[in-house]
């Protein structure tokens, strides 16, 4: 996620740093640069210029030019500027005190409406509400069959009428799918409408249709991140005649630039809501203005990591281990243990991007997440006595495990190594030795 855009401003920003004396020169230059590293981004050319002019104006004061550290007081301001620009606060969907709180989706096809709203109705029943999918996308009877599998995925009942296709079908089946919310005790309905393959005139009536009769308390536009600015203006579009509520932005995981993200708010000055970063069907996170401009800067998010953790871990799990960690009994059987539980959040690209310094990693360097895949097979390739006393384990044993889990001596070596490191870590902590071993570490990426 936004990995280049991130590289690119972690380079001007390493100048900025470098630079002995900040002069309002040498701002100027670096700002065109951070201008340039948008651009590139495919950031609307307005809302670039009016951000890096909102980012001079700050960066230009006495209190930056004569700072201690002028350089990183003016990555706070880019930081700042950048949250602002995102839409500074998470931004809540409405709910009716009149239940059903009807939620309609809109968007092009190929944005990924029809997944989300699956997202979506998932997202809301771990919340303790019970929602109702409808299938009002009548021109492509894929769609249909697609959210009736999602539904049975994540156990939501999907209404659909397959003898209401055709002009008017859709808002038929939408006024009678609050009807029958009503009557099965759905608090919650979510309205997946029809998608082109760009915005027509027809496709744009029907959606009006739809809301003019069922009068949603919201209205989300999904659109595919990775088109860049094709998303900012299909969201206007859009806007001018539904006045939506709130922007999803889908497929971010695989946007490296982050055109669309930076945009869109600006554009059509309506808030982020949500954004998906996998195919996945729990694959979905509230929009965080604030993490997502760390992330962006380099600067980790290490909040959302730790939900995601919380989220995922088995709590008795997790303090059966950290008595272990306290009693220096941590050992590779455990380690195999905690690495499942990492799986549990996702891909470890996206784990890794959530870390503090990942813009600064190499730009050819690949986060393999196959690597926690081979480190489990070397550790099931080994005996209980060899995960419990890893020392007994000699040059035979190496190859053996090598041979066993399709890997090679090194990375038997390598992984043991680690582990071995990682022990004397934590008998540095449980001997009360904790801001040495804090002095110790070395974050991997600096």
């Amino acid at each position: 996620m936004f990995e280049s855009l991130s590289q690119k401003l972690e380079a001007v920003f390493k100048k900025l740093r470098g630079e002995g004396k900040i002069s309002e020169q040498n701002i100027a230059e670096s700002l065109r640069e951070v201008r340039r590293v948008l651009l590139d981004a495919d950031v609307n050319y307005k809302v670039a210029k009016q951000f890096i002019e909102d980012v001079q104006k700050r960066a230009v004061g006495t209190e930056v030019l004569n700072s201690i550290t002028p350089g990183q007081l003016i990555v706070k301001i880019i930081h700042d500027e950048m949250v602002k620009l995102l839409g500074e606060t998470k931004a809540e969907l409405r709910f009716s005190q009149n239940t059903p709180t009807v939620i309609l989706i809109a968007g092009l096809q190929g944005s990924g409406k029809t997944t989300f709203s699956g997202k979506l109705a998932n997202l809301l029943k771990s919340k303790g509400l019970n929602p109702l999918l409808v299938a009002a996308d009548i021109y492509r009877p894929a769609a249909i069959d697609q959210l009736i599998a999602l539904g049975k995925q994540i156990d939501i009942p999907v209404y659909s009428d397959r003898t209401s296709l055709g002009m008017g079908g859709a808002v038929k089946i939408a006024v009678d799918a609050i009807d029958h919310a009503r009557k099965n005790v759905r608090d919650t309905i979510i309205i997946d409408t029809a998608g082109r393959l760009h915005v027509d005139e027809e496709m744009m009536a029907e959606v009006a249709a739809v809301k003019e009769q069922t009068k949603p308390h919201e209205i989300l536009f999904v659109v595919d991140a990775m088109t860049g600015q094709d998303a900012v203006n299909s969201a206007k579009a859009f806007h001018d005649r539904l006045n939506f509520d709130g922007i999803v932005l889908t497929k971010l995981d695989g946007d490296s630039r982050g055109g669309a993200a930076l945009s869109i708010r600006a554009v059509v000055q309506k808030p982020i809501k949500f954004i998906g970063v996998g195919e996945k069907l729990d694959a979905l996170e509230p929009f965080h203005p604030d993490r997502i401009a760390s992330r962006i800067l380099g600067m980790g998010d290490i909040v959302t990591l730790v939900e995601k953790a919380q989220e995922r871990f088995d709590e008795e799990t997790a303090v059966r281990l950290e008595e272990k960690l306290r009693k220096s009994q941590f050992t590779l059987e455990d380690f195999l243990e905690q690495l499942r539980e990492i799986k549990k959040m996702g891909p470890l690209s996206q784990v890794m991007g959530m870390l503090p310094g990942a813009n600064r990693l190499p730009a050819n360097a690949q986060v393999d997440d196959s690597a926690l895949g081979r480190v489990e097979a070397i550790i099931q390739s080994m005996t209980n006595e060899e995960r419990q006393r890893p020392s007994i384990i000699n040059g035979s044993r190496r190859k053996r495990i090598a041979m066993g889990s399709g890997t090679t001596v090194q990375e038997v070596n390598r992984l043991l190594k680690q582990f071995d490191e990682m022990q004397k870590m934590m008998r540095k902590f449980s001997k009360g030795g904790k801001r040495r071993a804090m002095q110790g570490m070395r974050f991997p990426m600096n």
